[in-house]
């Protein structure tokens, strides 16, 4: 057995795993921890026989480690390493060592939350943060804390890893930690990518410097399969002979995987082309050089739209570490990045987790089936309220969930069911109406990548291929006709109400409505590209497509570009409205619209009948009472806001000098007795302080008349108003005797006053009660500011003489005394006898 890296701490993992239940292991690209670490484990006292689970982020990768697993022992597959993923299970009644990915861990859990006859679960590649990882590792917890008797050890391993975070939130479990690589890894760094330059160019580029600079093959990392396929184009005339050519993504038949995988030929040399997916545990042998364009497709998820976009995007610094150590598994290699060192400097240091950016249906889902809310189980980083909020009142609109957020029957079976949960509600539907194969043939068609991207958005053209009509990319149309096989299996039972003429093509519509009954599109124009969601945002064709014909569409995949407003429809299918009053009827709302046409200042009141906020039909509403009315008007006056009441600036210093004293109060933590006055506190309380007013108003041009001041002034039970005048009055005497208007606009207030009209003035005006200064904007004869200040007596200690100077020679024939505090104050130009 080749000895790696990871065997020098195999014995202090072994000696903090009999000790704790909990353990992180810290170990980099090449140490080997995938291979070597589950078969250390396997025969300790403390597992007693019992099964490991290892859990790995990707298909891929959990089929390429059960099968070195195996080879490790001489075994094959299914005897004592086995692997279940979607889609394949090769698992034996002697497997100790189960590789799994991490839903097929959550579904496990569902079903037997104690994980009998498990003695470990690792999570590998856990610095990844999927958002399965996170979910499986909080339920994991919790189910060992409420259920288990005998002990479940918890292992948590990666490449790079934030392990001390980890390990607190595990109760500062012990960190173990393995040197690194086998050998070093020189790093070659180059300009960034150009504004206006082509990644596949630059990228084909580096592949033929590299092929020409150094031996060995190559893995190259590209963002997505769009790029691989132009890079490989690229390539195709150009390799060297005896250079292979080798795609590598998810989406790959098996055998084209293993080829990719395997080593190159005697002789040869490969150049592989792949997606973030063989930054994980994935061994590509042969391998000593990396070219890494440093970036990666995430999903990530709008809660504006309600809808997960892919995007590309920078990768962090521990994703390059992670793509680097591919180069120095086997010998000392070269990593070629495309970025500066500088650029390096600025990424980030680790990936954001999914959970903090992701749809959180299926989690919302599986926290409802598991009983415990998200509060109550153990997160690295707890689920964002807001997403999680969003992802129940989606679930409450399929049925999962009903007006309490208890998991209804029909989401107990969506839950049951391994597909998101849109796509677990419209197989339930399609059983139900007797459409199970069709429902499973478009669950699978949405659950995985478009087979006919670039050939119009009908989804009837998929199903076609599907069925073998036409010819679609071979793997892909394989894999999902094995996953409608797998839906086919577990959709049980007979249809509860057949529809009539099943074969018609409108029930993939329908079908499609269940899954996104938000995203039901109503035409702007007949013709034309531009649709109304559901949902209320608008959605559009970027080009002529054959659905622009239909009035309705349900639409299944949309997206944007930055700085675009409408969506662009991807892919949908045709919808016949007459649905609505069939199979799609429970989508169907009645709502009584009450409203002000501005334009002719009257009430519009009439019945409608909506699909989210598309009007299917309106039905005027006759012989409507007081109450209907004066809610309409209510409904406009919140709308359009309290301007649309007769205010005058003396009711706005009105509104502002209550506020005033309110917020000293509460600023001193006292009670007030002073009521919240505020625009806002008003609107929320339009049905105390302006409905009885309103039996008045027919029509718009009546709020013009409304005594405002007097329903104002009835918001203050007595003494208040005799208090407002005392506490913050509407004028101030100063001591030329002029009585001059505050401004209570500002806080604080505002006393704009000639300074000659404030000599022997000590202090600054207070109000309040003696609680505030006033601000001073003292003025010029010609009344403008010459200064502000609410310190008085400084102002006359400090700044009066300079100021002094420059209004004398401004104004000279006025009254500029010396000492200004026992001066006659005036409001002339001199005082009267001088």
């Amino acid at each position: 057995m080749m000895p790696l890296p990871i065997d020098v701490v195999l014995p202090d993992l072994r000696q903090a795993l009999a000790r704790r239940d909990d353990c992180v292991l810290e170990a980099p690209p090449g140490a080997g921890k995938t291979t070597r670490v589950p078969l250390a484990l396997l025969d300790e006292p403390w597992l007693a026989g019992q099964r490991i689970l290892l859990l790995e982020p990707r298909r891929l990768a959990a089929r390429a480690a059960a099968e070195r697993l195996a080879a490790e022992l001489g075994e094959g597959v299914g005897e004592t390493v086995g692997y279940r993923i979607r889609l394949e299970s090769r698992v034996g009644p002697r497997t100790r060592i189960e590789v799994v990915t991490e839903g097929i861990l959550t579904r496990r859990l569902q079903d037997d939350p104690a994980l009998d006859g498990v003695g470990l679960v690792i999570f590998d590649e856990f610095h990844e943060r999927s958002l399965d990882a996170d979910l499986a590792l909080a339920l994991t917890l919790s189910g060992r804390e409420l259920l288990r008797d005998t002990p479940l050890k918890v292992l948590v391993m990666s490449a790079t890893l934030e392990g001390e975070r980890l390990a607190a939130l595990l109760g500062e479990a012990p960190v173990v930690r393995s040197e690194g690589r086998m050998f070093p890894v020189t790093t070659r760094w180059s300009r960034p990518l150009g504004q206006d330059e082509r990644l596949e160019a630059r990228v084909a580029a580096t592949v033929l410097q590299a092929l020409d600079e150094e031996t060995g093959s190559l893995l190259v990392f590209l963002p997505g399969q769009a790029e691989i396929r132009r890079t490989a184009e690229r390539l195709a005339e150009q390799l060297p002979a005896g250079v292979l050519l080798c795609p590598l993504h998810g989406e790959l038949e098996l055998a084209a995987q293993r080829a990719a995988i395997e080593p190159a030929p005697a002789g040869s040399r490969k150049v592989v082309l792949a997606t973030n997916i063989a930054e994980t545990s994935l061994t590509i042998e042969g391998v000593r050089v990396v070219v890494d364009a440093g970036l990666a497709r995430v999903p990530a998820f709008d809660p504006g739209s309600g809808m997960t976009r892919l995007t590309t995007r920078r990768i962090s610094r521990a994703s390059a570490t992670q793509r680097q150590g591919r180069a120095g598994r086997l010998e000392p290699g070269v990593c070629y990045r495309l970025w500066s060192e500088e650029l390096h400097q600025q990424l980030p240091a680790y990936d954001s987790a999914e959970i903090l950016q992701a749809d959180l249906a299926g989690l919302a889902l599986q926290l409802a089936r598991w009983g415990m809310n998200a509060e109550e189980l153990v997160w690295l980083d707890a689920p964002p309220a807001a997403a999680l909020a969003q992802a129940r009142d989606l679930l409450m609109g399929l049925g999962a969930l009903d007006d309490q957020g208890v998991l209804t029957p029909h989401g107990q079976a969506m839950s049951g069911l391994p597909a998101h949960p849109r796509l677990a509600h419209l197989l339930l539907r399609g059983q139900a109406w007797g459409l199970a194969e069709r429902a499973c043939a478009i669950a699978a068609l949405l659950g995985e990548r478009d087979l006919a991207p670039g050939q119009g958005a009908d989804l009837h053209t998929r199903l076609l291929l599907l069925a073998g009509e036409g010819r679609g990319p071979r793997g892909g149309v394989a894999r999902i006709r094995q996953l409608v096989r797998q839906y086919r299996g577990l959709l049980r039972g007979q249809a509860e109400r057949a529809v009539a003429d099943p074969e018609h093509p409108r029930w993939t519509g329908a079908l499609l409505a269940c899954a996104y009954p938000d995203r039901i599109a109503q035409q702007r124009k007949a013709g034309g590209q531009d649709y109304r969601l559901a949902n209320g945002r608008a959605a559009s064709f970027g080009e002529p497509d054959g659905l622009m014909k239909s009035p309705w569409l349900v639409v299944a995949d949309l997206g944007s570009r930055q700085g675009q407003r409408e969506e662009r429809i991807y892919l949908a299918a045709e919808l016949d409205p007459a649905l609505f009053e069939g199979p799609l009827a429970e989508q169907v709302v009645s709502h009584d619209e009450l409203d002000w046409d501005e334009r002719e200042g009257v009430l519009r009141a009439e019945r409608q009948r909506r699909v989210g906020q598309l009007v299917l039909s309106r039905e005027p509403l006759k012989n409507l009472d007081a109450a209907a009315r004066s809610r309409a008007l209510l409904g406009l006056v919140r709308r359009k806001g309290l301007e649309l009441l007769p205010w005058t600036p003396e009711l706005r210093q009105w509104q502002a000098r209550v506020a005033l004293l309110r917020q000293l109060d509460l600023q001193q933590k006292q009670a007030s007795d002073w009521p919240d006055v505020s625009d806002a506190a008003l609107l929320a309380n339009l049905e105390d302080w302006l409905l009885p007013y309103l039996d008045r108003v027919t029509r718009l041009a009546h709020f013009a008349t409304l005594d405002l001041a007097a329903m104002l002034q009835g918001l203050l039970p007595w003494p208040l108003p005799r208090q407002l005048d005392e506490l913050a009055p509407r004028t101030l005497a100063v001591p030329s005797g002029s009585n001059i208007r505050l401004d209570y606009s500002e806080h604080p207030p505002v006393l704009a006053v000639r300074l000659q009209e404030l000599f022997g003035l000590a202090d600054t005006p207070r109000v309040a009660g003696g609680r505030l200064a006033v601000k001073l904007h003292l003025l010029s004869p010609a009344r403008r500011p010459v200064q502000v200040t609410q310190d008085l007596a400084s102002f006359w200690a400090n700044t009066y003489g300079e100021v002094k100077k420059d209004l004398k020679g401004r104004y000279p024939k006025h009254y500029w005394p010396d000492d200004p505090l026992i001066a006659e104050p005036t409001a002339r130009a001199k005082p009267r006898g001088t």
